[in-house]
């Protein structure tokens, strides 16, 4: 697999902000190295695995060696990745409570093997405690390559929102002519009238979505509001000035906009986009609260997606908001507790 850098220029165009990488022909390539160690030590290091023999605990991220990469090509993403990883676990034999430590390694997690042929090695220092090492032979095993499908699904998903840039196809052409209803999210019906041609002339889309928050309508605005909070569910910096006019960055400059309307508790309007959307494209993403008691319904309505990036934009708002922000307000109310 070539280094990141060292493709045949000849081929590798940079990401157009103008749009000018008609239909997305020409081969792009971007860097996943760095997002992908964050990536990888958040799914990895806290693993808890539990059964008859005791506890054990994904420590430390000792060692991340390799790279990643994706590319687009004639509207298809590629991924390469190749990593040699070294963990750290501890843990607690049931009856004795006695405590040993040992590593996991992964010498060879890439696109050329299967998650379930990937080897996964486990060792553990001197002593008694050889049923900790068992466990996470089996157990363990598992829960790590269930964490690194995890790793692979946000590679494909979160890392390449943007990536495939609008084609000059005719309105309407690429789009089904029903959109199905799934899960709690509400897709709106979508027709060549329905879409718009925005600054530089693509087809857009909007979505609609709705989901069910247990906390109060007041909990939930501050999640979007309160810089401390975005950060803590994002996972990463981010610039929040929660008034009119005030600036929006998250997920490392992948999402920027600004606050176009704040009603504390009901409604907050934003102009929203995705880093590799054309030049000055924005969508308008209205959240309105509806408060039921201890609960809030959050509707979303995005206007002026392109469209190639509708699938990517549903998957943003879902996973790397929804749910993050539903495990920070569990998380909140278990500490309470």
């Amino acid at each position: 697999m070539a280094k990141w850098g060292q493709g045949d220029p000849r081929w590798i165009v940079e990401e157009r902000a103008d749009a000018t990488n008609v239909n997305n022909w020409h081969w792009t390539e971007r860097d996943a190295t760095g997002w992908s160690k964050r990536k990888l030590k958040e799914v990895l290091v806290g693993l808890v695995v539990e059964g008859a023999a005791g506890r054990c605990e994904i420590s430390d991220l000792k060692q991340v060696e390799g790279e990643a990469s994706c590319n687009s090509r004639k509207g298809k993403l590629i991924f390469f990745y190749e990593w040699n990883l070294r963990l750290s676990w501890k843990g607690t034999v049931k009856e004795s409570g006695e405590k040993h430590k040992g590593s996991v390694e992964i010498p060879n997690l890439s696109e050329e093997n299967e998650v379930d042929d990937t080897e996964i090695n486990v060792s553990k220092k001197k002593g008694e405690g050889d049923v900790l090492k068992d466990l996470m032979r089996t157990e363990g095993a598992t829960k790590v390559r269930e964490a690194l499908r995890d790793y692979l699904k946000a590679l494909k998903t979160e890392f390449t929102l943007g990536m495939i840039l609008p084609t000059k196809a005719p309105v309407g052409q690429e789009l089904a002519a029903e959109q199905r209803l799934s899960g709690n999210t509400m897709q709106d019906s979508v027709s060549p009238q329905s879409l718009d041609r925005v600054g530089v002339k693509i087809p857009t889309v909007k979505i609609l979505m709705r989901e069910i928050f247990n906390s109060p309508a007041d909990e939930l605005y501050s999640v979007f509001t309160t810089k401390e909070l975005v950060q803590k569910f994002s996972k990463c910096p981010a610039v929040i000035e929660a008034e009119k006019g005030g600036k929006l960055q998250m997920f490392d400059g992948s999402v920027s906009g600004e606050y176009a309307e704040l009603v504390p508790s009901q409604r907050i309007v934003l102009k929203w986009r995705c880093r590799s959307w054309p030049d000055e494209h924005y969508a308008m993403v209205a959240l309105t609260f509806k408060d039921m008691a201890a609960q809030t319904e959050l509707q979303l309505e995005c206007k002026g997606v392109p469209v190639s990036n509708e699938d990517s934009t549903r998957q943003c708002w879902k996973q790397q908001y929804f749910e993050e922000i539903r495990l920070l307000l569990q998380q909140s109310k278990d500490d309470m507790e």
